[in-house]
């Protein structure tokens, strides 16, 4: 396995309504939902689907500009990311970099769960949207 990666996090599924991919995940197909939140500053809603050995990531748009708006309007409902679990994401970032990796942007973001984020841009990864994801520490949690 690749030393700059943990494994294989979560698969993002954008949707255009939260509750009714809910119900389908939970009541239909079977999986718990574990949780939500909500991400103002990104302008998403998360709903997160236990599927056993992963997990799955139902995200919605809570604004017309969020980050899954033009994604929903072009391509409409499905994947729209995976997501790799990396243990030290400023490192990452810097070797994937100086390996000439095209970042969505130049910043490390906040994601759900006090977790820090950064997306690859799809072009540089054959069509697919690719999420790095550091984790809290055990003592950084809240």
């Amino acid at each position: 396995m690749n030393s700059l990666f943990l494994g294989v996090d979560h698969i993002g599924i954008a949707v255009k309504d939260l509750e009714a991919a809910e119900e389908t995940y939970a009541n239909i197909l079977g999986f718990e939902i574990s949780g939500s939140e909500s991400l103002p500053e990104r302008g998403l809603e998360v709903r997160f689907v236990e599927t056993g050995n992963s997990r799955l990531e139902l995200i919605g748009a809570t604004t017309p500009n969020s980050e899954i708006s033009g994604f929903l309007e072009k391509r409409g409902e499905g994947v729209h990311h995976i997501c790799l679990e990396v243990e030290n994401i400023e490192a990452t970032v810097s070797a994937m970099r100086e390996s000439g990796a095209k970042f969505a942007s130049e910043s490390i973001e906040t994601g759900a769960h006090n977790t820090r984020v950064a997306f690859l841009h799809p072009k540089g990864t054959h069509g697919v949207l690719i999420e790095l994801v550091e984790k809290p520490k055990p003592d950084e949690r809240s």
